[in-house]
């Protein structure tokens, strides 16, 4: 044994740290050489839990977003058996106009956010279906479209309505917007049936409609990235757009950073310099990763709104963000908005659990760092300045809190103090020869400050390690 700084700790996290992604990502990550993207990579990690939400026509028949167009061949496809593929796209893409959320309240969203902890905010102007919800002037397939009647009302352009709404509550603003776009004749062109999520002809053989529907692309993120003011990131989805051929992203790259400079890039999958955080879905990793990352999960079963769906209870979700942090990432919720334009009760239901949590707990939360070890049997630890959390994560019908808490990765020096998160007054900790056991009053035990994951401060200048 011996006597490490938190800074060496810190040093030796790094070199202990998974040197892989779990998540077939082996490659290796790139940090931002624009100084200003760079630091914008830092502040969102900083910011650990962000708000999600798909929301399209696709939301009124309660569906899965997007994919249910796609040709490619899944049992759990929704598509009708008894309908033909033509009939059904011309089912869903007629959803335009009966599109109408009229409880579309996006403060509401925002404040609930807030208050549930969450910093940051990535919101769906465009899915795979192609539908905008911003106003573009590259389709009439949009939420402002005459087609629509929600196109009268003064809040139409959602996208709008939202990244202000959030930036009036300090979040940082996303923009999620998918390089595919189903509903484009220069994507899947009318000449030939599409066959799968690609582009179905050839790049090479019709190199105009190549260039015209990247041009398209450009000229799309051109006007969010110019009309919707200050923006944190944009979230690419479904890049793998054609067999033949890759987008060109640095011109794109270029443009944004132009407009708006710093913005942070996420191109998933891609694996090099355009993708500043990677973004493993509905997973968290076993250990810590190496490079900034953040796990997209929804906090029901869809991404998308579906009637009475099986959210997850704020047990599950508490101890989900714990977990990810302790490993370094972020997590990126997902509520999936209905037709009328509101969440489901059950999901501000949600939120208001974690915010009460989060109020006891958020400082060893926010701004921190993965410390190895970042787990062992009910335990996770973060880092922040010359503080140690450590999170007992109780069972879910663990009411009470164990008389003693036992430590076995480290002990702090001689005259560090312990606090529980929420309680003002120390505790009694003691040596124990392989770590350091902390001793919970009995008020306490019968009584915790908050449930579902209970935060220890570690305050030492030094430990034993």
């Amino acid at each position: 044994m011996k006597y490490t700084s938190l800074f060496n700790i810190a040093l030796i996290s790094c070199l202990f740290v998974c040197p892989f992604s779990l998540f077939g990502q082996t490659d290796k990550y790139e940090y931002p050489k624009d100084s200003l993207v760079f630091q914008k990579v830092k502040e969102w990690q900083d910011q650990k839990f962000g708000l999600f939400m798909h929301w399209g026509t696709y939301s009124e028949w309660g569906v899965i977003e997007s994919w249910s167009l796609c040709p490619e061949d899944w049992s759990w496809n929704p598509r009708p058996k008894d309908k033909s593929y033509a009939q059904y796209v011309k089912e869903y893409e007629n959803l335009i106009t009966t599109f109408n959320p009229t409880k579309f309240d996006p403060d509401k969203w925002a404040l609930a956010a807030k208050e549930a902890g969450m910093r940051y905010v990535v919101f769906t102007t465009k899915h795979h279906d192609g539908f905008n919800m911003f106003d573009t002037r590259q389709s009439d397939y949009k939420i402002t479209g005459q087609a629509c009647p929600f196109s009268a009302n003064s809040k139409a352009d959602v996208t709008k309505e939202v990244f202000e709404a959030f930036r009036r509550e300090d979040f940082m603003i996303g923009a999620y917007f998918s390089t595919s776009d189903w509903h484009n004749n220069d994507f899947w062109w009318d000449y030939f049936p599409p066959k799968d999520r690609t582009m179905n002809y050839s790049p090479k053989k019709y190199p105009e409609k190549w260039c015209r529907y990247n041009q398209f692309v450009y000229n799309q993120l051109e006007e969010l990235s110019t009309g919707y003011g200050k923006l944190d990131l944009f979230w690419f989805d479904l890049n793998h757009i054609s067999k033949e051929k890759k987008v060109d992203w640095q011109p794109i790259s270029s443009m944004l950073r132009r407009n708006q400079p710093g913005v942070m890039m996420v191109v998933r999958s891609s694996k090099g310099e355009y993708e500043n955080y990677r973004t493993p879905e509905q997973e968290v990793p076993e250990k810590a990763l190496d490079y900034p990352w953040e796990t997209c999960m929804t906090m029901g079963d869809s991404w998308s709104y579906k009637p009475n769906d099986n959210y997850k209870s704020a047990y599950q979700l508490v101890q989900l963000l714990v977990r990810i942090v302790s490993r370094g990432g972020n997590l990126l919720l997902n509520i999936g908005p209905g037709p009328d334009g509101d969440f489901d009760p059950v999901a501000y239901q949600r939120l208001n659990e974690i915010g009460q949590w989060m109020k006891i707990n958020g400082k060893g939360i926010y701004s921190t760092k993965s410390i190895t070890p970042y787990e062992e049997t009910k335990m996770v630890f973060t880092r922040k300045d010359d503080s140690v959390y450590a999170f007992y994560l109780p069972d879910e019908d663990e009411k009470e809190m164990p008389a003693n808490i036992l430590i076995s990765s480290f002990q702090p020096v001689e005259g560090s103090q312990v606090y529980l998160l929420g309680y003002e007054k120390p505790l009694s900790w003691m040596n124990n020869g392989k770590g350091m056991v902390i001793s919970i009053p009995k008020t306490l035990q019968h009584n915790p400050i908050c449930q579902y994951a209970w935060a220890f401060q570690v305050k030492a200048k030094s430990l034993i390690y």
